[in-house]
């Protein structure tokens, strides 16, 4: 079945006592069991619940993946992922990741001995050299938070399995509908599922996909007994916007081009990143990786905070808020929102700056999003020589 079709379909037959069409939310703690050591496949909620079952189902099938496990926030995920390391095991990150994956690696599991090297992940040599012999996980984004840049999956995942690494890919920015880094040779895809996956803003969520054997029974086994799992409400809910990613994700990008060829040329703006831009410079490596560029719109803006400021308090339709994937538009102020955990001259000497806005096109029609642009635009004071 193709990808649309299995959004709908996969992990969600219909309800074997009623009929209902779509997978009921088992709202329940525990499971009755026939006789002592003897039940019908659940036990506990945190063990397993039928609404998650038909969700790591789905998500599985839409990543080309074996097994599915969900939790209860894009974080919770990684700390998940992160069970698979022990003291002393080091790991090589990408530069640009999201504020909280940099927050829960620097400020949380360095303190427990794992070891963390922080390279331009674009340059596999940056990776290469980086390796040691405690080396045990190299941790990608592409595209990446907030600067969208892209890296080689193929590429890196070839020199990990030759090293005997694992490799870990955070895709909750292009989504599986437009990039699917297990067939690139990654060995765990990892998603905030508040993102694209659910797609409405209105539940948290994370998901962790892999074929890989012995890692998934690492995983499911901390997924028990850490116990970061969501609620039946919530595995209901990205569920159900599964069911329409496929045509989100082509309205969110046809968008998201009118957008980025909007702004290019208007004055006040400093630069554009997006990757279907000819001149961004991975955009062949998008092209080969991805069926798509994605939603995800970064500038800069002359004039440093204070301008910033002037346009994100103007816009009416690109509401300054956290978060992304959403179908209204949002405008994210990364130095003080998702990328405020970072010390500043981190931050700056990768290139994110005061200046810097990051931009969730939504689906709402396009001539209302240019005409918002424009009045917030008309705001802000053109300075020609300001940084």
């Amino acid at each position: 079945m193709k990808f649309a079709t299995r959004a709908i379909h996969a992990g969600q037959e219909p309800d074997p006592t009623t009929g209902a069409i779509n997978v009921p939310i088992y709202q329940t703690s525990t499971y009755v069991q026939e006789e002592i050591g003897k039940h019908k496949g659940y036990e506990y909620s945190r063990t397993g619940n039928p609404t998650r079952t038909a969700l790591e189902e789905c998500l599985a099938s839409l990543e080309g993946a074996k097994y599915g496990m969900c939790f209860g926030s894009g974080l919770g995920a990684t700390m998940n992922v992160m069970n698979l390391l022990s003291q002393g095991d080091h790991v090589i990150v990408g530069d640009d990741v999201y504020g909280g994956t940099y927050r829960i690696f620097d400020k949380v599991l360095a303190r427990y001995g794992i070891k963390f090297s922080w390279v331009d992940s674009r340059n596999i040599k940056n990776i290469e050299q980086a390796i040691t012999k405690d080396t045990k996980l190299i941790w990608l984004e592409t595209p990446t938070n907030p600067l969208l840049q892209i890296v080689d999956i193929k590429a890196i995942t070839d020199l990990a399995k030759a090293k005997g690494l694992l490799t870990v890919v955070d895709n909750t920015f292009a989504s599986p509908y437009l990039q699917t880094p297990l067939a690139l040779g990654a060995d765990i895809v990892l998603h905030s599922s508040t993102k694209y996956l659910g797609g409405h803003s209105d539940v948290v969520g994370g998901a962790v996909l892999t074929s890989h054997e012995e890692a998934y029974k690492t995983l499911k086994f901390h997924q028990n007994a850490v116990g970061s799992v969501p609620g039946p409400m919530d595995c209901y809910l990205v569920l159900r916007g599964v069911k329409t990613l496929a045509v989100r994700m082509e309205a969110h990008e046809k968008n998201a081009m009118a957008v980025v060829n909007y702004l290019r040329d208007k004055p006040a703006i400093e630069r554009v990143i997006y990757p279907g831009l000819a001149d961004h410079p991975e955009h062949e490596i998008a092209k080969k990786q991805m069926s798509g560029f994605g939603a995800m719109v970064t500038f800069v803006i002359k004039g440093g905070l204070s301008n910033a400021n002037a346009f994100a308090s103007s816009t009416k339709l690109f509401v300054l808020a956290e978060s992304l994937g959403g179908v209204e538009s949002l405008l994210c102020h990364p130095v003080s929102m998702t990328h405020g955990s970072i010390p500043k001259e981190i931050r700056e000497s990768r290139g994110i700056v005061d200046g810097m806005l990051r931009l969730s096109v939504g689906i709402e029609h396009i001539d209302d999003l240019l005409e918002d642009l424009e009045q917030a635009l008309a705001k802000v004071p053109v300075l020609t020589s300001a940084k």
